[in-house]
């Protein structure tokens, strides 16, 4: 208001912020009061490389202004603009990352079970069985004595927690289905979790990932593909020095994890695609690294 009373026209802002815990909810406030709005990726903004660098809130705002100012220039490579999704589909996204992190705290939990029952020389219990409390009940250790009552109680709550995820578990499964069948209920155009699931070896974990984590929006190319998911190549080329430092990981980090478990399900379900046949030609000479390199780059350029 004050800069437009001193021109005595109006003015038109351009306003960029940072995609850190704000989310894109400002963004979309902006855009719908029909101010021209942008997020920037802050790690695609050149800083400074001295050792201890000087970082400030004033400092960070002016590195933001002159990224911005270069942007509207259209000078190349200047930042990297974030595609802010709509409600609809950043809201979707929460069943996979849910259930991420609820097969998180699943393997923590098993694992501080048996890490329990190690200690005492027992190691053939199996929290996720159907008959673990019965099985508790009959556990002895490896001295042959049965169970201390404090440790026993102890894993009895850590199993209450562990089934409390197990149940969340199967929620989170079941509204996952019901969103796939409403997506899949238009016969003229299949969704793309329907197409996905029809290739061997994809089925609705990595559908959902794959559809809500990187095909809800729309790519010209596999190389825009691979850069999301950050499995494209980094070059290092520096006078005679040419060589190659792997896949970029500046990406969507489950979208690129997926995609790298696809590349090995891949090789066990179409052993006889051309891909699967190329991947074994390039390292039938060699084992292990260069095995883990190879997948990730073939993923990246596939």
């Amino acid at each position: 208001m004050q800069a437009q009373t001193a021109m005595a026209n109006p003015a038109k802002f351009v306003v960029c912020e940072f995609t850190i815990l704000d989310g894109f909810w400002i963004h979309r406030v902006l855009r719908r009061e029909g101010t021209e709005s942008y997020v920037v990726d802050p790690a695609s903004i050149a800083v400074s490389r001295r050792r201890w660098r000087a970082k400030t809130d004033r400092i960070d705002g002016e590195a933001l202004v002159r990224t911005l100012m270069a942007y509207k220039r259209e000078e190349p490579r200047v930042c990297a603009m974030a595609q802010a999704p709509n409600p609809q589909e950043e809201d979707r996204r929460r069943l996979v990352r849910e259930r991420k992190t609820l097969m998180v705290e699943r393997v923590a939990h098993v694992n501080r079970i048996k890490g329990l029952l190690f200690a005492r020389g027992i190691t053939d219990y199996e929290p996720l069985r159907g008959n673990r409390r019965k099985r508790l009940e009959q556990l002895m250790t490896g001295d042959g004595r049965p169970l201390p009552d404090h440790l026993k109680r102890q894993i009895s709550r850590e199993l209450d927690r562990l089934e409390l995820i197990l149940q969340q578990i199967s929620t989170v499964d079941a509204e996952r289905d019901a969103l796939f069948a409403a997506a899949g209920e238009d016969e003229t155009l299949p969704s793309p979790a329907a197409i996905l699931m029809s290739l061997k070896g994809i089925g609705t974990e990595f559908a959902g990932v794959l559809w809500l984590e990187g095909l809800f929006r729309h790519f010209d190319n596999r190389r825009q593909i691979a850069s999301y998911a950050g499995l494209a190549p980094t070059p290092w080329q520096s006078g005679s020095i040419d060589r190659e430092q792997g896949v970029s990981k500046a990406g969507n980090p489950r979208l690129r994890t997926t995609m790298i478990q696809l590349a090995w399900l891949w090789l066990r379900h179409q052993p006889q695609s051309a891909l699967a046949t190329w991947f074994r030609q390039r390292v039938e000479l060699n084992a292990g690294r260069i095995r883990r390199v190879m997948i990730a780059r073939w993923r990246g350029s596939s």
